[in-house]
């Protein structure tokens, strides 16, 4: 079995995966700020504050968590029903897009 970095299931119904060699080869060397912050990537996609469809692929969603002035943006793509981490990383705005979900307060 794949050893996995993230196995979470999100509020719209598909869960994203991502093996730990792909946290470790892509997701660091672009943001080797979030060594260590799994856990922070991991709540962004099972409780966020707001889902954003992206304006170039309507098939990719970031999922942020966090407020201002910092966002944890989690970045995936579903496809039947199952999700992957495309990318993960810090960010101090949420991206223009489509609102696909906002946590009800």
């Amino acid at each position: 079995m794949t050893d996995l970095a993230l196995d979470v299931a999100t509020p719209l119904g598909f869960t994203v995966r991502c093996t730990r060699a792909y946290w470790d080869q892509v997701i660091l060397e672009k943001h080797p700020v979030l060594r260590g912050r799994e856990e922070e990537v991991r709540q962004a996609l099972a409780d966020p504050d707001e889902v954003r469809q992206s304006r170039k692929d309507p098939a990719v969603l970031l999922f942020y968590r966090g407020g201002a002035p910092r966002w944890t943006c989690a970045v995936t793509k579903a496809e039947g029903g199952r999700g992957f981490l495309v990318t993960a990383y810090p960010t101090d705005a949420i991206k223009i897009g489509v609102t696909v979900w906002t946590r009800s307060r």
